[in-house]
């Protein structure tokens, strides 16, 4: 009967649905019951947690879930719904992993072209601070978690974060000439792909500004398309290709 099922669901939910589990070696996702499963005639409905947290450290989210409910629909045999609180203790997790943070190599700028050479054509103060060409290296970091806001289709996130320019001395000494704050908007859309929730980010917007300078004050608008230039080049990419909505699996 129907009782008979509901009863053994009961029973059976908590032993056998794994409670945790790791996204990726930087995340876990604890997805156990907040609630006894809502069985109807036509569909049951789970309440799952869907907290994410920092792999090994399950400390608490410092965010708070809001209920929600999804849309009655038919077509299909499962509908799958992921609140703005999923994606905020991601966003808090993958900060507090350091997942954020990341070293743009000298090869990589070698690559682009990118040394003390191109900064000095630019800004005069880097041209007499550096009159041999180096190669640069480039320390990109988060300095705040990243705010997540839902929207139709996708969601936005909002980071703030620096950017380190160091020149690579010929003793492979890293020297700083000056960091940068950075203010970036981005929107990622989501979609489904051989089973695994899949998103692709997009820059939006992009604010500079000088945080310190050891080659002296220069307006920081003058870097403002080699550094768009950069972060659409190998950040953008290299954050799509370690996203961690690529590593979720459905099944």
């Amino acid at each position: 009967s129907f009782h008979v099922f509901y009863s053994i669901l009961y029973l059976a939910l908590p032993t056998t649905l794994t409670a945790v589990m790791p996204v990726d070696d930087l995340a876990e996702v604890d997805y156990s019951l907040n609630s006894l499963p809502a069985v109807f005639q036509p569909f049951i409905d789970l309440d799952l947690k869907g907290t994410v947290f920092p792999a090994g450290n399950y400390t608490g989210s410092p965010y708070k879930a809001a209920p929600f409910t999804i849309p009655e629909q038919s077509d299909s045999m499962l509908y799958l719904a992921f609140s703005e609180y999923f994606f905020q203790t991601s966003s808090f997790a993958y900060y507090t992993a350091g997942a954020f943070n990341m070293t743009i190599a000298e090869e990589t700028c070698s690559y682009f072209n990118i040394g003390t050479e191109i900064f000095g054509s630019i800004i005069p103060e880097v041209a007499k601070y550096s009159v041999t060409p180096y190669p640069v290296m480039l320390k990109l970091m988060a300095t705040e978690i990243p705010i997540v806001t839902l929207e139709q289709d996708s969601f936005t996130v909002d980071i703030q974060g620096s950017m380190e320019v160091l020149a690579v001395l010929p003793d492979s000494t890293p020297q700083s000439l000056f960091t940068m704050n950075i203010a970036a908007n981005t929107s990622i859309s989501l979609n489904i792909f051989n089973q695994k929730l899949m998103g692709s980010l997009c820059l939006n917007r992009l604010q500079f500004s000088l945080a310190h300078s050891n080659v002296g004050f220069f307006e920081i608008s003058l870097l403002e398309n080699i550094l768009s230039y950069i972060l659409q080049t190998e950040v953008i990419p290299s954050a799509n290709g370690k996203s961690v909505f690529q590593t979720i699996s459905l099944k």
